[in-house]
């Protein structure tokens, strides 16, 4: 069963279903008749953006089961067809349903804070309602579809994608609980009392005095980099930059407060009183997700750092009395996914171990006398075999990280050939696919002109054979972290159809998610998101896929007490 929701030019509703037919309904209508709809006919919903029409729902206490998200499902058609880079709102999709050229100000649907009556709507052809303009669009999808390569696939892709986007709204609306006071006690013993805004709190003040002090009186501005190196050279250390890692290994008396200041610099700026209070309401904290809004497929957001919580604040994050945080993290998520890829049996006999990088350590190193090239290196075979496998799927060459990849080809060499392959094509300039259809956009004209062998120089012909490498490095990983986000967007999908009531997603990034939940639901959500992962692989890889993919899952009080 199929309902059709949109919202008009004049911010009105219109619902069409094979139960009814409402035009020009407010919030409160669209609501009313959106639950009825959902009770008795439990249909797919098709929305022009889930993210344009679903806060309102939310907003109401409304959550849908299904649906299909037109403007997420055109931009990933637009870039399986090699025309990424075009609008995917409703008036450009419209207009190339039409065979017609879609307007020069046509642009994407982008909502940077979606609020219950403030929503842009592309305008469409006078006498064209959403409804019209959706129906159209949906039956050339289909179409497209129906032509691809694996439709079963794509569709399997699309749909994942749209149920993501429903995840997406309920998870800032429902809010990651966060405990403000304990923030506010955090930021007080590390940085000193609040200050105004522009202010450096009062530890701050204090580094900045003994980093100075440290260069022999010599003003030095922490948090200007040009200042530190031009002070580290005055004290006769040459350091390209005054990055963190550049400074771990210098022996003098500035660099440990320059460090502390550099870490609690980022605190204050990243995650201070001013994020504290534009981002946590109610105990909350309500990021906005961008479903699929890095290239590969993963997830980012529109502010307020929601995909990189620090650790030093996962304190903040804790249950409710009487709840658990079921926190689930995927083991090793992409070396398992490129090993269901290639279909590499070798390699899916190693991933059958919940510690992946150690058994291919026994596999890679055992029997055999591994020769470090440089004598200090004191890796052992867990941390060298992470960097063989990272290398394959990464692209690296330098220093050990060479040899290591060598010796995995020589030992696995289908899951090598995977992704070697990938990276070929795109050094010649071709697109990639993930496993359900992802495709990696094509390199820009300026990459083409320098790669093209019209190069007269050898100084232009190492340009070109650097830029050849770097797409190929590009697409050698587009093919794992893209199926990976397929997985994941699967997975998703399934966990939020088998979650109890009133357990709900709270947290999502990459291979990790949490779940808020009465205490007593704790382990029946755990099998949950474990049968979630299992149904994901067996989605994305058959029945017979031999691969198999642990989770570290942890029913905890407080985010920090889960690793």
């Amino acid at each position: 069963m199929q309902v059709i929701a949109g919202r008009e030019e004049d911010g009105s509703f219109t619902v069409q279903s094979p139960a009814s037919t409402a035009n020009g309904l407010d919030a409160a209508g669209f609501a009313a008749l959106a639950r009825e709809l959902e009770t008795s006919l439990r249909p797919r919903w098709v929305f022009p953006s889930v993210e344009g029409v679903y806060p309102v729902l939310v907003g109401a206490g409304l959550r849908v089961g299904r649906c299909y998200d037109l403007a997420l499902a055109e931009g990933l058609l637009l870039a399986y067809e090699g025309q990424e880079g075009q609008s995917r709102s409703l008036r450009a999709a419209w207009a190339r349903a039409n065979g017609e050229e879609p307007p020069p100000d046509s642009t994407a649907v982008e909502l940077a804070q979606p609020t219950l009556f403030e929503t842009r709507v592309p305008t469409l052809p006078q006498g064209v309602t959403v409804v019209t303009a959706v129906r159209r669009v949906l039956a050339e999808q289909e179409r497209r579809v129906a032509a691809a390569e694996h439709p079963e696939r794509l569709r399997l892709l699309l749909a994942a994608e749209s149920a993501s986007a429903l995840a997406a709204v309920e998870m800032s609306a429902d809010g990651l609980p966060w405990r403000a006071d304990l923030h506010e006690e955090l930021l007080v013993s590390r940085l000193g009392p609040r200050v105004r805004p522009g202010e450096r709190p009062k530890v701050l003040v204090e580094l900045a005095a003994k980093i100075s002090e440290a260069f022999g009186g010599r003003p030095v501005n922490p948090d200007s980099p040009p200042s530190v190196v031009k002070a580290l050279a005055w004290a006769g250390i040459e350091v390209p930059a005054a990055r963190k890692y550049l400074l771990k290994g210098i022996d003098h008396p500035a660099v440990a407060p320059l460090l502390e200041y550099k870490e609690l610099s980022r605190l204050y700026a990243a995650n201070g009183w001013a994020w504290l209070e534009e981002w946590v309401t109610d105990g909350r904290f309500r990021p906005h997700y961008v479903v699929g809004g890095v290239v590969s497929g993963r997830w980012a957001s529109r502010g307020g750092g929601a995909l990189q919580i620090p650790k030093v604040l996962r304190t903040c994050v804790r249950a409710d009395p009487g709840w658990k945080l079921v926190v689930a993290d995927a083991a090793q998520l992409e070396p398992r996914v490129l090993t269901a890829l290639s279909g590499d049996r070798r390699l899916a006999d190693v991933a059958a171990a919940t510690d992946l990088y150690a058994r291919l350590g026994e596999a890679l190193f055992s029997g055999a006398r591994w020769v470090p090239l440089s004598p200090d290196d004191d890796r052992d075979d867990r941390a060298r075999a992470k960097i063989a496998m990272l290398s394959a799927m990464y692209g690296g060459t330098s220093g050990e990280a060479g040899p290591l990849l060598a010796l995995l080809r020589q030992r696995f060499p289908d899951a090598v050939s995977y992704v070697e392959r990938a990276a070929q094509a795109g050094e010649r300039g071709e697109r990639v696919r993930s496993r359900l259809g992802r495709t990696s956009p094509a390199p820009s004209a300026a990459w083409r002109a320098l790669t093209g062998g019209l190069a007269s120089d050898e100084a232009g012909e190492v340009k070109a054979r650097r830029a050849s490498r770097g797409w190929g490095r590009f697409t050698r990983n587009f093919v794992v972290q893209a199926s990976a986000a397929d997985m994941t967007a699967v997975m998703l999908a399934t966990l939020r159809q088998r979650l109890p009531d009133p357990a709900h997603l709270v947290f999502f990034q990459h291979d990790e998610v949490i779940v808020h939940t009465p205490a007593e639901l704790a382990a029946e959500v755990s099998s949950a998101i474990t049968d979630s992962v299992t149904e994901a692989a067996r989605m994305l890889f058959g029945p017979a896929c031999p691969v198999r993919f642990p989770l570290h899952i942890a029913p905890v009080d407080t985010y920090a007490d889960a690793k």
